[in-house]
């Protein structure tokens, strides 16, 4: 198999690695504040179970929990998972995801010097109006350098999706390198993943330079 024949091959798996990186961020950035924002609940029952779900996220493989939720509705309830692969693959990612974006979210809400809350409220501001107009942008300029991290980690976690057999980049390179006993799809694919992540670190560089607004 020629080199031009293996990049076609290789091509739609391409297009469904983005696809998975997309709509695991698309899915788990605005997750991790909700969750973020639950872990500061005046409710110990909320604290007690966001604590006890990020726990979870953090303390196990990504893998093992990809497995769970594509092979636990079948286990579990006896349900068909024929369809259910690409589901899996995103509510396991975005929900992994979902629970590290809380902690840096967390760390970055509590950042934010008290003096601050305190001011918007002799300004007159509402709890949502200081949390967004005041709060908000400031924590989303000292974050993103975390938040560029793991965008970075999750563009190579999407290899992981290989696991449920779902055919992106790195699964059909195996399948090609193990039919052509040639290590050229893994290149192929290796250059791939840092053409990705160079994207994403100048993009997200540009965005942090545009949120360095005192300089």
């Amino acid at each position: 198999m020629s080199f031009e024949v293996m990049l076609q091959t290789m091509a739609p798996g391409m297009w469904r690695t983005v696809n998975i990186f997309v709509q695991t961020l698309v899915l788990s950035l605005p997750l991790g504040m909700v969750v973020a924002l639950l872990k500061k609940s005046r409710f110990l029952i909320v604290r007690l179970i966001v604590d006890a779900y990020i726990a979870v996220m953090r303390g196990t493989p990504l893998m093992l929990q990809l497995l769970a939720w594509y092979f636990g509705p079948y286990y579990i309830f006896g349900a068909s998972i024929s369809n259910w692969r690409f589901p899996a693959l995103i509510l396991g990612f975005s929900l992994n995801y979902a629970a590290y974006f809380a902690e840096i979210y967390r760390g970055g809400i509590e950042s934010i010097p008290k003096g601050q809350y305190e001011a918007a409220q002799v300004l007159g501001y509402s709890n949502v109006q200081t949390f967004m107009v005041i709060i908000l942008p400031q924590v989303i300029k000292r974050i993103m350098p975390s938040i560029t991290n793991e965008v970075i980690t999750l563009v190579k976690d999407t290899s992981l999706a290989t696991i449920l057999a779902y055919s992106e980049i790195f699964s059909i390179a195996k399948q090609i390198s193990a039919s052509q006993v040639s290590f050229t799809p893994f290149v192929i694919a290796g250059v791939f993943y840092f053409i990705a992540n160079y994207v994403v670190a100048f993009i997200m560089s540009r965005i942090e330079k545009a949120l360095n607004y005192y300089k």
